[in-house]
């Protein structure tokens, strides 16, 4: 750092430096592996280009919502496209992505979309039994994004604004803001308090890249392998392998 302070001509720019962000596994997938599977969910099966299209289209509909940098969106949903697509879209826009413990009570999810400051919040209406009431805790009301998961029927509507409808009025081509620092936090996630409320914990943007980084290696994936994802997403973002996937181009099932 000294080096560069005293050659002003080499101290960081664009030319040299690129912020750290998972999001970039997103983008080189889609550049490099166009055509090649990244979901399959039960009978939908989607490509690299459509994932990427539909992580823009939940960015730029998330945006029109009101989502800012730094803003928190939070998220309850079983393993799903859209659990995998909002930790991408939502750190396309600088905003903090919250995904919730399926598990919790009513009264600990509204403890987390509380404290956590949401101001969207993404519910897969399979939940409704505690999602319902813990919205009926809140003291300030905020928008939910219903998630009518194909894998899951007869489920009560959370919202009047149901998710495959809200990411269709965004744009596939957004051009999102992205981040200016790499330490800039990513994820806001939530302990199962076990002794008292919830406590939140940060990912940032540097840290999650490198750790998806290192979990794919560990593992040996490739572009060849097929993740099944049986350990949570909303623990602690599945450990990383929601991007560490993406990383290698491999398939997310």
């Amino acid at each position: 750092m000294a080096f560069a302070t005293e050659r002003p001509e080499l101290a960081r720019n664009r030319a040299n430096y690129v912020p750290l962000t998972p999001v970039s596994f997103l983008v080189r997938a889609a550049r490099f592996y166009p055509e090649r599977t990244a979901i399959v969910h039960g009978d939908r099966r989607f490509t690299y280009a459509q994932f990427f299209a539909r992580c823009r289209r939940l960015a730029h509909a998330l945006a029109e919502a009101g989502v800012r940098r730094g803003d928190t969106v939070a998220i309850l949903a079983a393993n799903s496209p859209a659990l995998l697509e909002a930790h991408y879209a939502v750190p396309m826009l600088g905003a903090v992505l919250n995904p919730i413990n399926v598990r919790l009570d009513p009264a600990l999810i509204a403890f987390c979309l509380e404290h956590g400051e949401a101001s969207v919040f993404l519910a897969d209406r399979e939940f409704h039994a505690t999602v319902a009431p813990a919205l009926q805790l809140l003291k300030t009301p905020l928008k939910v994004v219903d998630i009518a998961d194909a894998e899951t029927t007869a489920c009560p509507r959370l919202a009047d604004t149901e998710y495959e409808d809200f990411i269709a009025a965004g744009d596939p081509e957004f051009v999102w803001p992205g981040i200016a620092d790499e330490w800039e936090s990513l994820c806001l996630l939530y302990t199962s308090g076990p002794t008292g409320n919830p406590k939140g914990v940060g990912y940032s943007h540097r840290g999650a890249h490198l750790a998806a980084m290192s979990n794919a290696l560990t593992v040996k994936l490739d572009h060849q392998s097929r993740y099944l994802w049986t350990l949570p997403m909303f623990h602690c973002s599945g450990w990383t392998f929601t991007w560490g996937v993406t990383a290698v181009g491999a398939t997310h099932v």
